[in-house]
């Protein structure tokens, strides 16, 4: 039997979630289709900017009560150890996508939203209708979003670019216990062929999140031997990694990360999150990035629902335009930034600049971050 629905969200991480809330709350009949159960971890930084706080209070979502940790103070160090810290100028909350996600779930089920923890194997457009597949059933809607990651087979089926060929980017997470790390620090840490962060969430636990190019830990046999013989030269990581207690009993990895430039439509579907475009995990906007999409996404389909004269062509185009607009010079920034952080002399010059003048630091971080979204 085939279900229907108004809209139908492919992942059910932060933009999908957040869309569903979005939509439902304007009475839209919406499925999500994801693959795990919540709450789930997933790798990913945990820090997220203040930028979408008035935009969650809006539908609802707090996560102060759960318990978001209050980031208010930045600092980053080059690979030997030189460091500058400053605050940061619109702060942000640390919270475990295991909490968050968890939140914004909670929420969608308040609201009538219908989860399928299936894995989706087709996607068809025909006749102005989306008729989704999976192992088990066959779904259709007048909308879809896709909201499934940084990567998936069904970028393969679509033929999207960046899925075509092997990508060199490796991320590692992991949670620590260290009870003396400062609850109000998010840090940025170099070592050779990548950077990672240091942060606390809801949980007291700290996140370590690192991406490294594969051609520098291919060289060793394991996380284990990577972080003794390469993260840890810097000594503020080999400080941490040297008295941090691990909470898991093997960090997460995801291989295959492309920062490529990505469709934000495809085949009709209007991508959010990591699935329209990646920024380098500097300072928490992937997160935040990801939330100001599914409000887009979701206003304009809204306008869609609602005005007979608004066209899916005309949607299409205003979410590109939109998108690009709201996103294109972070982007950008981002990975000119990661350039400079991926070399050694550039970082270290870079941060003995910007000890000297911190306004420049601030300067930076305002590159990397969004206005607030009401």
């Amino acid at each position: 039997m085939v279900k229907k629905y108004d809209v139908l969200i492919l992942g059910g991480g932060l933009a999908g979630l957040t869309a569903a809330i979005h939509l439902a709350l304007e009475g839209k009949h919406v499925g999500v289709f994801e693959i795990n159960e919540y709450p789930h971890h997933k790798v990913c930084g945990e820090y997220v900017s203040k930028e979408i706080l008035p935009y969650f209070n809006r539908l609802g979502i707090f996560p102060r009560s759960v318990g978001a940790v209050d980031i208010t103070q930045f600092q980053i160090s080059n690979h030997k150890g030189y460091s500058v810290e400053t605050e940061l100028p619109l702060g942000g909350f640390g919270i475990s996508r295991y909490a968050l996600d968890n939140l914004l779930y909670n929420r969608t089920k308040e609201l009538g939203v219908i989860f399928y923890f299936e894995k989706v194997i087709k996607t068809v457009f025909k006749d102005d209708t989306f008729t989704i597949t999976t192992a088990i059933n066959t779904y259709t809607s007048k909308i879809v979003l896709g909201a499934y990651g940084k990567r998936s087979i069904l970028d393969k089926n679509m033929d999207r670019e960046f899925s075509l060929k092997k990508n060199s980017w490796l991320a590692v997470k992991a949670h620590y216990q260290m009870p003396d790390f400062p609850n109000e620090l998010v840090g940025l840490h170099n070592f050779n062929g990548g950077y990672g962060g240091l942060s606390t969430t809801e949980s007291g636990a700290i996140n370590f999140c690192y991406l490294v190019h594969y051609k520098t830990f291919k060289k060793y046999k394991d996380i284990t031997a990577f972080n003794n013989e390469v993260v840890a030269k810097n000594p503020f990581l080999n400080s941490f990694l040297s008295n941090a207690k691990p909470l898991f009993k093997q960090p997460m990895t995801i291989a295959q990360i492309s920062f490529d430039k990505k469709d934000t439509v495809v085949d009709h579907m209007l991508m959010c999150g990591d699935t329209a475009g990646l920024i380098h995990p500097l300072c928490g906007n992937g997160m935040a990035m990801a939330i100001h999409s599914a409000k887009i996404a979701s206003e304009l389909v809204l306008q869609y629902f609602y005005d007979s004269k608004y066209e899916r062509n005309q949607l299409e185009r205003d979410y590109k335009k939109i998108w690009t607009k709201s996103f294109s010079k972070r982007l950008w920034f981002g990975r000119r930034l990661q350039r400079i952080l991926m070399n050694k002399t550039m970082v270290s010059i870079g941060i003995l600049t910007v000890g000297k003048w911190k306004t420049l630091l601030k300067y930076i971080i305002t590159k990397t971050h969004g206005e607030m979204i009401s």
